[in-house]
């Protein structure tokens, strides 16, 4: 299956919302707009696209209803999930975890561009395994520019077959957060503030 979802945040006026496929998008508050499963996605083989703009002068805060839970397919074991943003105004995107859960592999890939005075609040988290679960791969990669100039490449991974795996122990949760232009907040784990401006934390341990 794919998923598509289309919001585009406008000063003075109500988010722009198109979907299709097994992801829904609901407005929840003026400037808030909640992800929500129509169906059972992603399973192996899905793919969710989500294109976000905001334009200048306007805000706008991205939540999820419920966490992402990933699983096997009937052909195979791999979904993928991209995130195309780029924010004029002022964006904050937070949603529930996503959970690898069946021995599933789930890839994401973010790509975001900021111009001029925009703001952004980027933060992913994810978890191999339900409850006695520890096999599951996930990986994640962020792509972010400013004004057409690099800001971060970051890409991480977790669970059977990444780069940390250790049959003795290795991380199985991971909560990564990008702020622009900010450079510095309260976080947990690893906190770097970046060259072209903004920060990123990241953390890593065995449950959320």
């Amino acid at each position: 299956m794919r998923s598509d979802v289309l919001l585009v945040a406008r000063p003075g006026r109500e988010p722009h919302i198109e979907c299709a496929g097994g992801l829904a998008a609901r407005r929840t508050e003026t400037d808030t707009v909640h992800l929500v499963s129509a169906a059972a996605t992603p399973l192996g083989g899905d793919t969710i696209a989500i294109r976000v703009v905001v334009e200048r002068g306007a805000r706008l805060r991205i939540r999820s209803a419920a966490a992402t839970m990933a699983l096997p397919g009937t052909g195979t074991m791999e979904s993928h999930a991209t995130w195309d943003v780029e924010v004029h105004g002022d964006l904050d995107v937070d949603p529930q975890p996503t959970i690898v859960a069946g021995g599933s592999r789930h890839v994401t890939h973010t790509r975001l561009a900021v111009t001029g005075d925009g703001t952004v609040r980027l933060r992913e988290r994810a978890q191999i395994g339900r409850s006695f679960e520890r096999h599951g791969f996930w990986s994640a990669a962020l792509h972010a520019d400013v004004d057409g100039g690099p800001l971060l490449r970051h890409r991480v991974e977790l669970g059977t077959d990444s780069v940390a795996d250790d049959a003795l122990g290795a991380p199985r949760a991971c909560v990564s957060e990008l702020r622009y232009p900010a450079t510095t907040f309260e976080a947990a784990g690893t906190l770097l503030e970046l060259a072209a401006g903004g920060c990123i934390a990241t953390w890593q341990g065995e449950r959320l």
